[in-house]
């Protein structure tokens, strides 16, 4: 299992095991946060923090939601609203210690345009 951190320490996320590649979408909002995304099973991830200690973002149609923490606004991950057994979550692999998930292959998605990797 891998753990990391919000940078306050307020909201930790667990998740089972390094990803073989993280995804740098271009979409309007991925492209602000920052964010590279390593996706799991929804029931593979476990955020951890105190109730109250984390705040969701969503728009458009509703059907995700970014979770971030409240005291110091890192986006830890995004939610499907429509969670089932095989719904996949994304990750911030920006907070993990780049050490602990070392050379991992960055994907890019064009979530501007054509919803394709286009590398």
């Amino acid at each position: 299992m891998l753990a990391a951190n919000c940078h306050c320490g307020s909201v930790r996320i667990e998740i089972p095991r390094k990803p073989r590649s993280v995804t740098n979408c271009n979409c309007s909002i991925c492209r602000r946060y920052g964010v590279l995304w390593a996706y799991y099973k929804d029931a593979d991830v476990r955020l951890v923090a105190e109730p109250g200690a984390t705040d969701d973002y969503t728009w458009g149609q509703k059907s995700q939601k970014f979770i971030r923490c409240k005291t110091c606004g890192c986006v830890m991950q995004w939610k499907k609203f429509d969670i089932g057994p095989s719904t996949w979550t994304g990750v911030n692999a920006r907070n993990f210690e780049p050490s602990a998930l070392g050379q991992v292959k960055i994907r890019l998605f064009d979530g501007a345009d054509s919803w394709k990797c286009i590398e």
